[in-house]
């Protein structure tokens, strides 16, 4: 796992103390019971907090999935990188 996907899962166990570590990668919306609209301000905030950039709420109704989720960010790290 790179640093991404460690903070990424850390921030998941927060928000989703019941799912198990090995489901959380595989974690999407629709496999998650817990995953509403609170859970997912909650993550929003908490992914602002970590990475240190301000996420743009049109884009939480995209943000469906942990690997949607990494990828996202992973394109915001690079954006403020260059």
């Amino acid at each position: 796992m790179n640093n991404t996907e460690d903070k990424l899962t850390s921030i998941f166990e927060t928000v989703f103390p019941d799912l198990p570590v090995d489901k959380i990668r595989l974690a999407t919306q629709e496999t998650t019971p817990n995953w509403d609209s609170v859970a997912a301000i909650t993550l929003m905030n908490l992914i602002e907090e970590e990475f240190g950039f301000q996420m743009d709420f049109d884009d939480l109704g995209e943000l469906t999935s942990f690997e949607k989720i990494r990828a996202y960010i992973d394109g915001k790290v690079e954006q403020s990188a260059a």
